[in-house]
């Protein structure tokens, strides 16, 4: 079962969002409540599926003991800088390695849990701050309701275990969770409005219409529809994600910040994609950075930091899959970016910092296309197009 994909999910979900409205009004929809929810929502989604010759269901737990398992190693080892933080790393990330490289070895079979992504995400952003030093409590509760939260499971908003642990164990008034729901509520309806209508409606009157043409102008067509329908379906979902997270307690980041008004790529990264932007710029980004620095692996800031992009958005396509487009579409974000550094330092240097509301209006405009043909890319359209005959 696909979450916030059609009614059927939502019938479903009226049971524990009703249970939990009641719970709530007497000030004890708490912790224990949304984990066993939690657990509860997890085995309905997860059992019905077969993948790999058994249940899913089967495989995320194995997942979840696999990646407890060696966060609890790596503290007990010290969470050591050097081999033992790669070590811990490299183990994180295996099972999601092995579910992106099986449909290479074994065409038309599948490896794997809808979400694996996202939650092996959250796993790396404990690793990380174990090896910072970060004091962290790891009770197998927590860790296990911070990977599996059943609101984001599928497809996040990345949440980050320190900030999911303060809300989880934070014991709400009945004002709080008031105003918790009614953020919940303004949140729905937008997920309903932006998913169901229209996202649904770029897609029967624009999106579909668009991909049957063989012409550059349905090309350009279809760049646009996807972009919009992308953006509407995504940000409707993770509305709706935010909103059930509300419900139980758990304040989930915002994944969007008006992204097609964005003035500059830098600036649309800041908007868009939220979680996963941020998770990059903080894990990979900065890290980079910091360590080409200390190690004066390059002659200047200037070098190591178009480097950092490359790294940062190539890991980020292969994330999507190791399939061309992906990569293709990593790059290019990349290069964007690098061009953007560039432009920026240049336009400094001759003091024309100053932004009028021409120049502004331009910035969003050429953004604008420069995301649209990312979106063209990432689609992978250009490589269905079908030939003349």
């Amino acid at each position: 079962m696909i979450p916030y994909a059609d009614f059927t999910f939502f019938g479903l979900l009226l049971y524990p969002v009703l249970a939990t409205l009641i719970l709530g009004l007497l000030g004890r929809a708490g912790r224990c409540w949304a984990l066993l929810v939690t657990v509860a929502a997890v085995i309905l989604q997860y059992s019905c599926r077969p993948v790999f010759g058994t249940r899913e269901i089967w495989i995320l737990a194995g997942f979840g003991a696999w990646e407890y398992a060696v966060v609890r190693a790596f503290k007990a080892f010290g969470a050591r800088p050097g081999w033992p933080f790669y070590l811990a790393v490299g183990a994180s990330l295996g099972p999601l390695v092995a579910s992106k490289a099986w449909p290479l070895v074994s065409p038309g079979s599948e490896f794997g849990f809808l979400g694996i992504s996202y939650v092996t995400f959250r796993v790396l952003d404990i690793v990380f701050c174990l090896r910072d030093k970060v004091a962290l409590s790891l009770n197998a509760a927590d860790f296990l309701g911070c990977l599996f939260f059943f609101p984001t499971i599928s497809s996040g908003p990345i949440d980050r275990y320190r900030r999911f642990t303060a809300d989880l164990g934070k014991k709400r008034t009945r004002a709080e969770f008031l105003q918790d729901l009614d953020g919940a509520i303004h949140r729905l309806f937008r997920g309903f409005f932006y998913k169901f209508i229209i996202a649904a409606l770029i897609n029967n009157y624009w999106l579909e219409p668009s991909a049957k043409g063989r012409s550059l102008g349905a090309t350009v067509s279809y760049m646009y529809a996807y972009s919009f329908y992308l953006f509407f379906d995504f940000a409707g979902y993770c509305a709706f994600a935010i909103a059930l997270s509300y419900l139980f307690g758990v304040h989930t980041p915002e994944n969007f910040n008006r992204p097609f008004l964005a003035r500059n790529i830098r600036e649309f990264w800041n908007r868009w994609h939220m979680t996963l932007s941020f998770w990059f710029r903080d894990h990979v980004y900065m890290r980079f950075l910091l360590t080409a620095r200390r190690r004066n692996w390059f002659h200047n800031n200037h070098t190591a930091s178009i480097a950092a992009y490359f790294l940062s958005f190539g890991l980020m396509g292969l994330w999507h899959g190791p399939h061309m487009q992906y990569i293709a579409y990593g790059l290019y974000q990349a290069l964007l970016l690098t061009g953007f550094d560039i432009y920026s330092r240049w336009n400094k240097a001759r003091g024309q910092g100053h932004d009028s509301r021409f120049r502004h209006a331009a910035g969003v405009f050429i953004t604008f296309q420069c995301v649209c043909f990312g979106f063209l890319i990432f689609s992978g359209h250009l490589n269905t197009i079908p030939s003349s005959p």
